[in-house]
């Protein structure tokens, strides 16, 4: 265990957003999300909410500030529905640690699939929401002198 870190970050998912570099993009994948088909690079978090990955990432990890949308969701397919409390919680949680990524955009369906092939990685949740995944952009981590 380590000081300062959520407990719900495992060694692997440490490694891995620590490897990533600015520009780099990371999904938090639903429990129905086709990961292991879109990404090689597959870290499991089963039994985890996204929310509560976000509320333990996000202290760790600065957004990119060189794009409109640092946080992207999957819109929902022409006819569906998605819940709106899943962006305005994405959007809450967003709003305390990147003030500059408080707004989460919105991409299609198989342009987030293609997103997620040429993601750095992607964590594979229990989470059962439905259009609960979110891509993530890695900024430029501040250096203090």
């Amino acid at each position: 265990m380590l000081v300062g870190i959520s407990p719900l970050m495992s060694p692997e998912m440490l490694a891995t957003i620590y490897r990533m570099g600015h520009g780099d993009e990371l999904v938090l994948a639903d429990a129905h999300f086709p990961g292991h088909s879109c990404n090689v690079n597959v870290v499991r978090a089963d039994g985890l909410m996204i929310p509560d990955l976000l509320e333990a990432i996000l202290p760790l990890m600065v957004l990119d500030s060189y794009v409109d949308y640092p946080a992207l969701i999957m819109e929902p397919v022409p006819g569906d529905t998605a819940d709106p409390s899943v962006r305005e919680n994405y959007e809450m949680v967003l709003s305390r640690y990147s003030p500059h990524a408080a707004r989460v955009g919105e991409i299609e369906r198989f342009s987030f699939y293609e997103r997620t092939s040429e993601a750095y990685a992607v964590i594979m949740t229990g989470d059962t929401t439905k259009y609960g995944n979110i891509l993530l952009k890695k900024g430029v981590t501040p250096v203090e002198h």
